[in-house]
């Protein structure tokens, strides 16, 4: 595989959701968890730390044009890092990595990235890393790292999680990895009974609210990457688990005027002839909707220039 196959290109290197599914059914989409690599003019950005994040350092060894990088964290639940202790750059004096991620201080994001380092959970703590290891903070809302300009959003999931809007190469790319889109919408239906008329009003006032405000962050982007974990089945015993159904992450899309759509963190259990029949339904409620949104299945490898 060509370490930089285009001067700029997006590339997925891990797409699933919750665990690592490397079976033999799952090997068209991919089985390794969240990891995205977004490469302009010898400046990496990659989304998230989850297996994917392995193979795609072991690649970054096989060449000597890029010596730094700046890895973005959606939050700290395991499989969005659990490839950070096998990355092998981080090992590797002569390398500089950056990281971001939700916390209020740099110092804060060291001490949640290096938790799972420490016994009893690994044998290596983050103080064998030989990189150049840099905790970031966010400057007036921004993170700018060579062409790449960066601001995050919060989004629904357990914990602090982010959502990433990423400007470079005349690109906008959203990068949603765990989001509940139908969040708010499930706690009015369950307590739907307990709210006098004026309290209903008011919370969806602020359901509509959120909404437009979420739109705003995605409206028009080149590339939408959302969390698209679910079936309608599957959402309904899975409320409130931080996770979407695909279907409420193409109505979002849609409504967002987005671009490309790309469905991400599929769930583990689905084979690749699942995810195919998700996409035909998707398709097929853009038709219905007439909407010119395109929408693909992200697959680990799958390489989309920016240029």
């Amino acid at each position: 595989m060509n370490t930089f196959p285009h001067d700029a290109y997006l590339r997925f290197w891990g797409v699933r959701g919750s665990y690592p599914a490397p079976f033999a059914s799952h090997l068209k989409v991919g089985g390794n968890t969240s990891c995205v690599e977004i490469y302009v003019d010898g400046h990496l950005l990659v989304c998230d730390g989850g297996t994917g994040i392995i193979p795609f350092g072991s690649a970054l060894m096989g060449q000597k044009e890029v010596r730094e990088l700046t890895i973005l964290l959606t939050h700290y639940h395991w499989d969005h890092i659990s490839g950070l202790p096998f990355f092998v750059p981080a090992f590797v004096p002569g390398w500089k990595v950056n990281f971001f991620g939700p916390g209020n201080t740099p110092e804060e994001i060291e001490t949640r990235i290096s938790g799972q380092m420490q016994s009893p959970y690994f044998p290596v703590e983050v103080e064998t890393w030989l990189a150049d290891i840099h905790y970031l903070a966010m400057n007036e809302g921004k993170i700018n790292h060579g062409p790449f300009s960066i601001s995050h959003f919060n989004v629904h999931h357990p914990g602090t999680t982010y959502g990433y809007r990423i400007e470079a190469a005349g690109k906008t790319i959203i990068y949603v990895s765990d989001n509940e889109l139908s969040f708010i919408n499930q706690n009015i239906q369950a307590r739907a009974e307990e709210m006098d008329e004026q309290e209903l009003r008011l919370i969806q006032a602020m359901q509509s609210e959120e909404r437009d405000n979420a739109l705003r962050y995605a409206k028009d982007a080149d590339i939408f990457i959302h969390d698209a974990q679910y079936t309608v089945a599957d959402y309904k015993q899975r409320r409130s688990w931080g996770h979407s159904c695909y279907i409420d992450t193409v109505e979002f899309a849609i409504d967002a005027g987005v671009k490309n759509l790309y469905l991400f963190h599929v769930d583990p259990n689905y084979p690749d002839l699942k995810i195919e029949e998700l996409h035909r339904d998707a398709l097929r409620i853009i038709d219905e909707k007439k909407s010119s949104l395109r929408c693909h299945i992200a697959c680990e490898g799958k390489i989309i220039p920016l240029r």
